[in-house]
């Protein structure tokens, strides 16, 4: 990978004609050269005009620090002063989340001689995983056995955390399968024991449950069952669930059989959408394949939750539980109702002195167009901070397939603000993309473009709503190929070589970041960036 060694930031002619060109394509379908402004709205107008997006973002910092008594919130040094001590509790968080307890709680009867055997062979190939993906990453792993009720003094296998895996390996060496009498086994007095016996101490906590029958319990089965008032102990779903979610415990499951699909069903009204890895098979290397990417999924997905929600798992469950009002099939357009609006964007930078100076993006530079639209009713997907609709541009002919996305959680008293930020944030990306695709256009390297995010503001259901509006990505499978914290699985040089780009380019000022989107055969295109800059006061909770 050739590195960029040296940037002349003063602008050219050419290359800011060539700039414009690169940024007016396909993926940003209103060009600041081409646009027409169109009348804002006297509603909108009164809105911007109420709206101080300097002083607007210090009282947002101000509120999310949870602090309070700041008479002058135009003191950009009290507000520098909260963020940075917020920024300092992101990377405690970060470096929380790289210590992971990993617990296996396996149905240890009969039937699951198999997957036994191919836990006892993943671990190390687990182990080595996590050294080459991020070595400082440190994981302890244990493991909680459960048979059936009549097994009596066998009923509970437990090895508690160590962070040796050839002790693990050989703790295992040790566990065998017992038969049992009914189709339904001990799986809540197995939960429940993994989750109250085991030392719990790691800021990411991961229990990987891995069985083939349910609970006992009609409510769960309406097989032979020698239990069908439920647990004889009296444990219940609920009660085992909730208490895996005090302790800060992320939940995986690993299907074997439909005997669980009840079992599943239950247990995602009580603590949302889990993931569900697929472990059927019984050839014994698929099998340990299955178990081993189960296993690393489950430390990457829960260390980048848990590194940007924090080690209280409560944000994590309501994100799962979101997740289950979610509908991701696109609907039926005749059937939906067209809504009108209008659409803002920014003007974008002329050069580097425009991105530095967050003056430049003021209302005086904000660009103005109707908008007429559609949207699903529910969203079809969830991150931590937004959720996103299916939509239809019908500004077109034939009209464009588009995504709406939406902030999560109460509106603040100037919810415009957080929307123009983002929209802040596409127009330095878009711009910086187009520089990088000049200097590089004889390296032979993919090209990066991002989708222009544009503000929406409509009346729905006479209420005023404000979302980003972008193009949907399509003919590719859609990827995060880095993350401003988290895990990256997979090394791409021609994104990380755009990050050090924005990095050089803009002086040491700011890096664009947390890239995701597709990859074509000779580009990248990407949405939903990130920016980490020297300024705190810039750029949403997502800087630091």
């Amino acid at each position: 990978m050739r590195k960029f060694s040296c940037f002349n930031n003063k602008k050219k002619p050419k290359e800011k004609k060539e700039a414009a060109f690169l940024i007016s394509d396909k993926t940003s379908s209103i060009s600041s050269d081409t646009t027409t402004a169109t009348i804002v709205p006297p509603s909108l107008t009164s809105d911007l005009e109420k709206l101080n997006l300097i002083e607007d973002r210090l009282n947002r910092y101000i509120d999310e620090a949870k602090e309070s008594g700041y008479s002058d919130t135009k003191s950009r040094a009290k507000a520098a002063a909260l963020r940075e001590n917020e920024i300092s509790k992101a990377f405690i968080n970060i470096e929380r989340s790289m210590a992971v307890d990993l617990c296996f709680v396996l149905d240890c009867t009969s039937s699951m001689m198999n997957h036994l055997a191919a836990a006892k062979n993943c671990i190390l190939q687990v182990a080595n995983y996590i050294k080459n993906i991020n070595p400082r990453i440190q994981a302890r792993v244990g493991f909680c056995g459960y048979r059936d009720h009549f097994d009596e003094d066998n009923r509970l296998q437990i090895f508690d955390f160590t962070d040796s895996y050839e002790k693990f390996s050989k703790d295992l060496a040790c566990v065998r399968t017992l038969s049992g009498n009914d189709i339904p086994e001990d799986v809540l007095g197995g939960l429940n024991a993994a989750i109250e016996r085991m030392s719990w101490r790691n800021g990411t906590r991961i229990l990987l449950h891995i069985g083939d029958a349910p609970p006992h319990g009609r409510r769960f089965t309406d097989k032979k069952d020698e239990y069908p008032d439920g647990d004889p102990h009296g444990l219940t779903a609920e009660s085992v669930l909730n208490k895996m979610q005090e302790k800060n415990i992320i939940y995986f499951f690993g299907k074997i059989k439909y005997y669980t699909d009840k079992m599943i069903e239950i247990f995602n009204s009580i603590i949302g959408d889990f993931p569900v890895f697929d472990l059927v098979g019984g050839d014994p290397t698929a099998l340990i394949d299955k178990l081993v990417n189960a296993s690393c999924s489950a430390i990457a997905s829960s260390v980048t939750l848990t590194s940007i929600l924090g080690v209280d798992s409560s944000e994590i469950y309501a994100l799962r539980r979101k997740k289950l009002e979610m509908n991701t099939e696109e609907p039926d357009w005749n059937e939906c109702s067209l809504y009108s609006g209008v659409i803002l964007r920014h003007r974008y930078p002329d050069d580097l002195g425009d991105i530095v100076d967050h003056q430049f993006f003021h209302k005086s530079h904000l660009v103005s167009q109707d908008f007429n639209f559609k949207m699903a009713a529910q969203p079809f997907s969830a991150g931590t901070e937004r959720c996103a609709y299916f939509g239809l541009d019908c500004n077109t002919v034939p009209p464009e397939k588009i995504v709406i996305k939406e902030y999560l959680g109460e509106q603040k008293s100037n919810p415009i603000e957080d929307y123009l930020a983002a929209v802040e944030v596409s127009a330095i990306a878009c711009y910086l993309s187009a520089m990088y695709n000049i200097y590089t256009r004889k390296m032979g390297v993919k090209k990066v473009r991002f989708l222009e995010a544009k503000l929406l503001r409509s009346t729905i259901d006479y209420k005023t709503q404000y979302y980003t509006t972008e193009p949907r990505l399509q003919g590719a499978e859609f990827k995060r190929f880095n993350i401003n914290s988290g895990m990256i699985v997979e090394l791409h040089p021609s994104l990380e070589a755009f990050a050090h780009f924005t990095y050089v380019y803009t002086g040491k000022y700011l890096v664009v970041y947390d890239l995701q989107g597709i990859e074509l055969e000779d580009q990248f295109i990407l949405t939903d960036p990130a920016i980490h800059c020297v300024d705190p006061l810039r750029f949403g909770k997502t800087n630091f």
